[in-house]
C-alpha cells in the first residue's frame, strides 16, 4: 500500500498542477515564464484615498487630508471644501480622475469641520474659527496661497474664508455650492429640538442621505457611491458619535446667519458650475453668487447635471484650477479631447458629449 504524499509533496503536486493548467510543463516552466513579457512590481504604494494629518492650532486639534504624500511632486495646491456633513476625506470622492489631476500638477488639501470624521465637536466653534484652522495648516505646509473648490455646503465657509483672508486665494471655483446670501433656508425658524430630530433620522441612515438618484451619472463611476455612503458614516460614527446629529445643526443654524460675508476685497477669478436640474441648492440660489463676488464670475451650466455637478463635471473643474478655463473636455469619436471653446460647441452641435469619454462608457466609441 503506498503512503500518503506528505503535506510537502501534497503541496508540491498541487503547484505542479496549477502550473499544468496554465500551459506549463514539468521541467520547462522557467523556459516558458521566460516568453511572456517580464512582471513589474510597483516601487512605491498606490493611495487608498488622501491621506489624513493633524495638527494644534488656537487649542485644538485640527485634522486634514492632503494628497501631496509619499515624496509625490507636491503640484498646485488647492483647498477642497466639502458638502454640510462630510470629512475631510470626501475630497477622495473626486479621485475618479486622480490621473488627470496629477497629470496638471494639482495638489489637495482638505481641512475637517467642526464635529464630523475625526474632529472633535466644540458648540462654541464658527466661521471665523474654520478660516483660523485652514490658515493654520496653509501655513503648516508652507502654502501661501492656494485655490479654493467649495462643494454645496462649503459654500458659505468658503465666502468667509474669502471674506477673512482674500489675498490667500488664488481662484474660487463654487460648485453646486450654497451661497449664504438672501432668503434664509426654511428650517431657520425651526427650534434645536426640531433640527435634532429632522437631521437625527437623516444621518443614522449614511445610504440614505448621500443617496444618487437612480438616473445619476454618479453610478457609473465603480465604487463611487460605495465611497460616499462609507464618508457618510465616518461623519457621524468614527469617534463613537453613533449618529449624533448635534454637529450637523450647529452646521446647519451657521448656514442662518445674514447679512453674508462681505467678499468685495476678492481679486482672484471666480467659477460657478451649476446643474441645471439641481433641487437642493436651486439654479436660483447659485446665481446669487454673481451679485456677491465683486467680479462677474465665470458661469458653467449643465443641463446633464443636477446636485452631482460638482463630479459630473469635476474634469472641467480640473481644467479650470489649472489655468485652462479656455479649455473643455469633449468625447468625440470614443477619444477624449481638450479643445478651445468654439471647437468645442463645433464637437458638441455634431453630436459630442461634454467630458471624459469615460462618462460614456461602452457607448464611448458610437
Amino acid at each position: 500500500m503506498k503512503k500518503a504524499p506528505t503535506a510537502a509533496v501534497a503541496f508540491t503536486l498541487s503547484v505542479a498542477a496549477v502550473a499544468g493548467a496554465v500551459g506549463f510543463t514539468a521541467g520547462a516552466s522557467s523556459a516558458e515564464a521566460d516568453k511572456r513579457p517580464k512582471p513589474v512590481v510597483q516601487d512605491e504604494f498606490d493611495p487608498l484615498g488622501p491621506a489624513m494629518h493633524q495638527m494644534e492650532n488656537a487649542g485644538r486639534t485640527v485634522h486634514y487630508s492632503d494628497t501631496g504624500d509619499n515624496g509625490r511632486t507636491y503640484g498646485d495646491p488647492v483647498v477642497f471644501m466639502g458638502g454640510t456633513g462630510t470629512t475631510a476625506r470626501a475630497s477622495g470622492m473626486t479621485e475618479f480622475l486622480r490621473t488627470t489631476r496629477e497629470d496638471l500638477g494639482q495638489r489637495i488639501v482638505s481641512i475637517e469641520r467642526n464635529g464630523f470624521g475625526d474632529t472633535e465637536f466644540d458648540a462654541g466653534l464658527d466661521f471665523d474659527d474654520y478660516t483660523s484652522d485652514v490658515e493654520a495648516v496653509l501655513d503648516e505646509l508652507g502654502i501661501r496661497r492656494a485655490s479654493v473648490v467649495a462643494i454645496s455646503g462649503g459654500g458659505p465657509y468658503a465666502a468667509h474664508f474669502a471674506e477673512a483672508a482674500p489675498q490667500r486665494i488664488s481662484s474660487l471655483h463654487l460648485a453646486a455650492a450654497a451661497p449664504p446670501y438672501g432668503e434664509k433656508p426654511s428650517y431657520c425658524g425651526k427650534s434645536d429640538a426640531e433640527l435634532k430630530e429632522y437631521f437625527g433620522e437623516q444621518i443614522r441612515d449614511p445610504r440614505s442621505w448621500w443617496g444618487f438618484d437612480d438616473d445619476s451619472p454618479m453610478h457609473r463611476i465603480p465604487g463611487f457611491t460605495d465611497t460616499a455612503e462609507e464618508d457618510g458614516g465616518r461623519s457621524y460614527y468614527l469617534q463613537g458619535q453613533k449618529g449624533d446629529p448635534s454637529a450637523q445643526v450647529h452646521e446647519q443654524k451657521l448656514y442662518c446667519e445674514r447679512p453674508g460675508p462681505d467678499m468685495s476685497r476678492l481679486k482672484a477669478p471666480a467659477y460657478v458650475y451649476t446643474g441645471l436640474k439641481d433641487t437642493t441648492v436651486t439654479p436660483e440660489a447659485q446665481a446669487r453668487w454673481s451679485k456677491a463676488l465683486p467680479k462677474k464670475p465665470v458661469v458653467r451650466e449643465y443641463d446633464d447635471s443636477g446636485h452631482d455637478v460638482q463630479y459630473r463635471h469635476w474634469d472641467q473643474i480640473l481644467l479650470d484650477l489649472a489655468g485652462y478655463a479656455d479649455r473643455t473636455p469633449v468625447c468625440t469619436g470614443g477619444k477624449t479631447r481638450v479643445l478651445k471653446e468654439a471647437a468645442a460647441e463645433r464637437a458638441l452641435d455634431r453630436g459630442a458629449t461634454a467630458g471624459s469619454c469615460a462618462w460614456r462608457g461602452e457607448d464611448s466609441a458610437k
